[in-house]
């Protein structure tokens, strides 16, 4: 039986929750780009004792057809990186998590920023990692095509190294200040990184002192093989999207064994499962609730988000009104999604309106649907069955979700003992219970 405590994040980024959850009346904000939403949201999940919120980033919506342009919301959202920013001196125990490409930009810009975060946030920061899946994104940086997945990972290998060998400029007490020497900073404590490699020649050091826990946390959600192994080597938090509790077990159980053998303890990588919460009085309730914004998804909205998570495929060639056939075209940017949705709508023999309809809605991830206890149930054995550590919630609105799951939800969990009261320590890291990796790093990556 285990006897540590499940962990909790949350999405709280307009168009990458529900992708119909505009469409519901009575929300409390109708902008994307309006602060209070995510201000209130960050201290919900604070109040609740939440470990983390997730600003996700796709910094394009060039997509096809232009009905899907229209339709949905991420046109109206603010930078993540500005938003927590924000977040940093507004809240004061949860931790604040945006996403920053590999694939467009620099790992000088993404070390420094996060690194400047982590300072003004007193410890609290995470880079969500990606290789952006999005092609339509190569059109906003002066490319003309999106790269090759192998290509972007090998460049996500050596970018994250760059970061970390910058974050690691300065060893533990580098910056005396003493005003009798003259000594602002002791000479023998300078790490310039001195790096090149196939992508990147960059000097350092950083022009910025060590963060609050050592270096901000690394969260990374590949569920390929070269995702898998970059998130084995260097995560520290690990997302995925999980239907089944068999095949969370295998992934769980996959991802840990990696972890070890690239030379971590397996407690090091806190795996997250996706879940889609819709919490009623009753099951009966809750499935109305789902039913009811499951209704406001625009069929073309379903079929191009799919097609999207599937790897950019065209699924318009597909009749609607029957299954999907066992092969289909290899795609790029969420290339390991498409199997697991595949498997889902053949097990349960779903056509391509409803596994469309289902995907659009959940994006993949596990929809919960029923009673707090219902939910508390399955979140406890998936996590005392070795399924997960924890669970990420992409909440059908905000903040009004996230309220309904931390008054009913969470308080069940508290009580069976699964989740935390109080916040361990200042920290993220502290809070995620995972250490700050060793300096060595730095030294194996140099050169």
């Amino acid at each position: 039986m285990r006897r540590d405590k499940l962990h909790l994040a949350s999405f709280v980024t307009p168009g990458d929750v529900h992708i119909a959850s505009w469409r519901q009346p009575k929300l409390r904000y109708e902008r994307g780009s309006d602060f209070g939403m995510y201000l209130d949201s960050a201290r919900i999940l604070e109040q609740a004792k939440f470990d983390l919120l997730l600003l996700g980033d796709v910094p394009a919506n060039a997509q096809d057809p232009i009905e899907m342009q229209s339709r949905i919301s991420k046109y109206d959202m603010l930078d993540p990186l500005t938003v927590i920013a924000a977040l940093a001196v507004t809240t004061r125990s949860i931790g604040l998590a945006a996403t920053g490409s590999t694939t467009y930009g620099e790992p000088y810009h993404v070390a420094r920023r996060f690194a400047s975060i982590d300072h003004l946030s007193g410890g609290r920061v995470a880079w969500n990692l990606v290789t952006t899946a999005n092609p339509t994104e190569a059109w906003n940086f002066s490319r003309d095509e999106h790269a090759a997945h192998a290509d972007r990972y090998a460049r996500a290998e050596e970018f994250v190294d760059v970061v970390i060998g910058l974050w690691e400029s300065w060893e533990e007490g580098a910056f005396v200040r003493d005003k009798q020497s003259g000594i602002y900073v002791k000479p023998e404590a300078i790490r310039p990184l001195h790096h090149r490699g196939a992508h990147f020649s960059v000097r350092g050091p950083l022009d910025i002192d060590r963060t609050p826990q050592g270096r901000p946390v690394i969260v990374q959600a590949g569920s390929s093989e070269p995702g898998k192994n970059l998130a084995a080597r260097v995560a520290d938090v690990v997302f995925t999207a999980q239907q089944s509790l068999a095949g969370a077990q295998a992934f769980y159980r996959d991802l840990k064994e990696r972890v070890a053998r690239s030379g971590r303890s397996p407690d090091e990588a806190v795996v997250v499962v996706g879940m889609l919460p819709v919490v009623g009085d009753t099951e009966e309730e809750a499935r109305r609730k789902f039913d009811a914004i499951q209704a406001l998804i625009h069929p073309t909205v379903a079929l191009t988000k799919t097609a999207e998570l599937m790897g950019n495929i065209d699924l318009t060639r597909y009749p609607l009104d029957e299954m999907l056939p066992e092969q289909l075209p290899t795609g790029i940017g969420f290339t390991s999604r498409q199997q697991g949705i595949l498997d889902y709508a053949r097990r349960n023999r779903m056509t391509l309106r409803q596994i469309s309809a289902l995907i659009g809605g959940t994006r993949g991830h596990l929809p919960m649907i029923g009673t707090a206890a219902s939910i508390a149930d399955t979140m406890e054995q998936w996590f005392t069955q070795n399924a997960a550590d924890g669970f990420l919630l992409f909440p059908t609105s905000l903040p009004e979700a996230l309220i309904e799951f931390t008054e009913t939800v969470v308080p069940e969990l508290q009580s069976r003992g699964l989740f935390r009261t109080e916040y361990e320590g200042a920290t993220l890291r502290d809070n995620l219970g995972v250490p700050t990796p060793s300096a060595a790093f730095r030294t194996a990556t140099e050169g």
